[in-house]
């Protein structure tokens, strides 16, 4: 008699779960929420809108000015939206509210996620710092501030100059070049590689864990995509279980290293929580700064005048790549859902409510940025923007990320004063990180 006590049943079962729960992960997780918003979209729903224009990678100013437009907060069907820079200010730094990932409304669908959970460390689930509250995240955070820190940094500097020259050196300006591939995605890798101690002969394999892995910030991802995912986040999670057991037995001088022998009161960071440490360093700070360097390459190539001015003052780069995180910052938004009742430019928020603040329209808030709509490497305020985020969960990366892309524009553009832009750069289309996933250039 074939019962769920024979051993091909038990099979059976299990077999039909490892289809099914990643099936239910990505239905709730991307599909539902994709296909609400798209139907927002229809309706003319502000946050609906924002989110299927985003898809598109097309200019997004006048929906940024038509939420703006509402007030501290436009409410909308699907919920609360920002592009106000003080709104987003307050509701980032306030502890009204906390950090939020999609969580459905309904009793069902929260026993589907819990069922179908795949306990794979995940960039913004808890423990990540992206994802976890106080107290362990002020724990978390104490511990790993004390590593990343700006000195640790800068003593990355000298290494991060080297390695640009290095893939500089690599490229042939005799031939047509896609820079994204050639470039912006192999110097935050390789930065990355050496924060990790990552040996060389394994950093193709990080390259590629880091490419794979970075769409993993983003909402409503396609069904491969998910799965591409999902199955680089276990090979990384074998692959870190490995990496840090060689470095407890011969730490070097990185950071990764520095952060396992961190104790704060004697407590250190547990296994999983390392994990998730690496895991967001590799996903967070790969994609966005392969942003920020091709958003940036685009802007310059596209306004000769700044580049100008960047040559007659190269003084001026590290202004220039805070106004370029201004003006096409690598990340769109972020979400916070409001713990209690409280009330954000006397705009009144109900506990349970999640407000997403839309950073790059805070961006573009005439209130603090004059003329926003214009790329001014000289200006005075830019590094005003709200692209790291703010209060608790600013980013970590922020000053790595400053650093990198200020050498890595300023060097590119010394080595090729000629380069300019070919036909067929594409945006990605995705909805939270913006960049390009092509940019071919001509080199000289």
């Amino acid at each position: 008699m074939f019962t769920l006590k024979t051993a091909p049943a038990r099979t059976f079962l299990r077999r039909a779960e490892e289809i099914a729960k990643p099936v239910t992960r990505w239905s709730i997780g991307h599909a539902l929420p994709r296909v609400a918003l798209r139907a927002a979209a229809r309706r003319g729903d502000l946050q609906g809108r924002l989110s299927v224009e985003a898809s598109g990678g097309t200019d997004l100013t006048g929906l940024f000015d038509e939420i703006r437009a509402h007030g501290a907060i436009a409410t909308t069907r699907v919920g609360h939206v920002t592009t106000r820079h003080s709104a987003c200010k307050e509701i980032l730094t306030s502890d009204a509210f906390k950090s939020v990932r999609f969580v459905p409304d309904n009793p069902l669908l929260n026993r589907l996620v819990t069922w179908s959970a795949s306990g794979l460390i995940h960039p913004i689930e808890p423990p990540s710092l992206l994802a976890s509250e106080p107290p362990d995240h002020t724990r978390y955070r104490k511990l790993v501030t004390r590593v990343f820190t700006a000195r640790a940094v800068e003593q990355l500097r000298e290494r991060t100059q080297a390695i640009t020259d290095e893939l500089l050196d690599g490229l042939d300006p005799a031939n047509p070049v896609d820079l994204i591939e050639s470039y912006c995605g192999l110097l935050p890798v390789t930065v990355i590689s050496q924060i990790l101690g990552v040996p060389p002969e394994e950093r193709d394999k990080v390259l590629a864990l880091g490419g794979a892995a970075a769409p993993s910030l983003d909402l409503g991802l396609p069904w491969r995509t998910f799965r591409t995912v999902e199955a680089t986040l276990a090979e990384f999670d074998t692959w870190l279980t490995e990496h840090l057991e060689k470095l407890r037995a011969n730490p070097g001088d990185n950071l990764l290293s520095k952060l396992i022998a961190a104790r704060e009161d004697g407590v250190g960071l547990t296994e999983r929580e390392l994990k998730a440490t690496a895991g967001l360093v590799l996903a967070a700070g790969f994609e966005t700064t392969v942003n920020l360097l091709g958003n940036g390459i685009a802007l310059l190539t596209a306004h000769p005048d700044q580049l100008r001015k960047l040559r007659e003052d190269p003084g001026l780069w590290s202004n220039a790549t805070d106004e370029i995180l201004r003006y096409d910052p690598p990340v769109l938004l972020t979400g916070r859902l409001c713990a209690r009742d409280t009330e954000v430019g006397g705009v009144p928020v109900a506990r349970g409510a999640i407000v997403s603040t839309v950073l790059a329209g805070a961006n573009r808030d005439p209130e603090i940025f004059e003329d926003p709509g214009t790329f001014d490497v000289t200006r005075a305020n830019a590094r005003d923007h709200v692209s790291f985020g703010a209060g608790r969960h600013y980013c970590l990366g922020a000053s790595l990320a400053r650093m990198e892309g200020e050498i890595g524009l300023r060097s590119i553009f010394e080595r090729f004063p000629g380069l300019r832009l070919r036909e067929g750069a594409r945006r990605r289309q995705t909805r939270i990180l913006r960049g390009f996933e092509r940019l071919p250039a001509t080199l000289t």
